[in-house]
């Protein structure tokens, strides 16, 4: 890495850190004003203790996007793998989804409604171009790859923003979760650009920013939080990471193992509501975070253990080959599984 490289890269994390960390405070007082709050007496899976201004995702928007607008502006990074068409489509995605989830924090929108943003933003980026192209082989030759065709890539890559986004959105439930799972799921994104992009590519860049912006926010975000990313911000940051793991080069499985234990708790809670015939959008407190607190654990110590187990599986997946990666998500499985079942045979689960 050059000397300029670094520079670059250094200011594109301090520019977005210090724009989040500016706007947040504004946007408390907006939340405020507007009485856009999270009252914990709303539904009985909260575990804050007073009315919390919602928003967040605002400050992590618009410091990400103003950050990679100024990058392609001022050719600090090489957008040679995002045509303009896709760069303005994820841009607009993401601004659909942060409009959405603000009026869903007003609002309390039903499911159903809620859901209408998550599909406009997947629509609007694959009619730009996204798609899964290929995925490395785990079973193959070294640097042998899967290739996708057209519409296995469309279907793919819509599926995966899906599941990023609801994985977020679900896993948003104790101060700091989620911005600092974005924080790690970032900086292996841009770990891995270095092996795999043109240099100073945007995606690095990217990454970077919504790294920046997220550990800007977190300074709100951690215990006690004085502000929560709410509906739009949780979802954005599942849209941002899912988006990242797929253009210039696939990193959908590096970004699967940092975000594989919530990703995974997500589709066996899912399961559970399905098949005691609940809506899969049942809010409840069956999720890992909550059952670790009803465990004796902390709220610090639940997050914590997260962030480890994110850095952990990410780290060991970012020097891995294909075939490690692998064999390291059938560890993870093994990990929640087991946990799991260390929690249902201590207490009975909540409902």
């Amino acid at each position: 890495m050059e000397n300029t490289d670094f520079l670059i890269y250094f200011g594109v994390i301090l520019a977005s850190f210090l724009l989040a960390a500016a706007l947040t405070p504004l946007i408390i007082m907006i939340a405020k004003k507007y009485r856009i709050t999270d009252d914990p007496e709303a539904a009985l899976r909260k575990v804050h203790v007073q009315p919390t201004p919602l928003l967040g995702g605002w400050s992590v928007f618009l410091a990400t996007t103003l950050v990679v607008l100024a990058a392609k502006l001022f050719n600090f990074a090489n957008f040679s793998q995002i045509p303009l068409v896709l760069l303005l489509g994820i841009i607009g995605a993401s601004a659909v989804i942060i409009i959405g989830g603000t009026l869903d924090d007003k609002y309390n929108l039903k499911p159903q409604e809620q859901i209408i943003f998550p599909i406009a933003a997947v629509m609007i980026v694959l009619v730009c171009g996204l798609r899964v192209a290929f995925i490395t082989n785990p079973l193959g030759n070294l640097g042998s790859v899967i290739y996708f065709g057209q519409w296995l890539g469309l279907i793919s890559a819509g599926l995966w923003l899906l599941g990023m986004m609801y994985t977020t959105k679900f896993l948003d439930g104790l101060d700091g979760l989620v911005a600092g799972i974005a924080t790690i799921a970032a900086f292996f994104i841009f770990l891995v650009s270095l092996n795999w992009d043109v240099p100073l590519s945007a995606t690095g860049i990217w990454a970077l920013a919504l790294l920046g912006a997220s550990l800007g926010f977190l300074i709100y975000n951690w215990q006690p939080a004085k502000i929560f990313l709410g509906e739009g911000g949780s979802v954005l940051i599942g849209f941002t990471l899912g988006v990242l793991s797929i253009v210039s080069g696939s990193k959908i499985i590096t970004t699967l193992l940092v975000m594989g234990l919530p990703a995974l708790d997500v589709l066996f809670v899912i399961v559970k509501r399905l098949l005691e015939k609940k809506s899969p959008f049942h809010g409840d407190r069956n999720h890992l975070h909550y059952q670790l607190l009803t465990w004796g654990l902390s709220k610090k110590q639940v997050v914590l253990i997260f962030y480890c187990l994110a850095i952990g599986f990410g780290a060991l997946g970012a020097i891995s080959s294909s075939y490690g990666k692998m064999v390291l998500f059938i560890c993870l499985i093994l990990v929640i599984v087991l946990v799991s079942l260390g929690l249902k045979f201590k207490q009975k689960p909540l409902n």
